[in-house]
């Protein structure tokens, strides 16, 4: 169902019923990322957390990291903050 190196490769699926009655799978959340910390990043206006994942970690897929790290469920969430924790890179 995910790729072997997404960070939900490993976790369970389990049903659920939606508010219409459905049953549905659902993935629970990976647990809290244990990467160390690079740094704090202080926010400019349009900065964009994509851009920063490849500035400071040389990919732009890994902005999830970054949300991850910062408690945010989407990268967008992290535009009112103004700093913000960048973590280093995992393999």
């Amino acid at each position: 169902m995910f790729d072997p190196l997404s960070r939900y490769a490993n976790m369970q699926p389990y049903p659920v019923t939606d508010a219409r009655g459905r049953q549905v799978m659902v993935v629970p959340p990976p647990p809290p990322p244990d990467a160390p910390l690079m740094g704090i990043h202080l926010l400019r206006q349009g900065e964009r957390t994509d851009l920063l994942a490849m500035k400071y970690n040389g990919d732009p897929a890994g902005y999830w990291r970054i949300a991850e790290q910062n408690d945010a469920m989407l990268p967008e969430a992290l535009a009112e903050k103004p700093a913000i924790n960048i973590p280093v890179k995992q393999p």
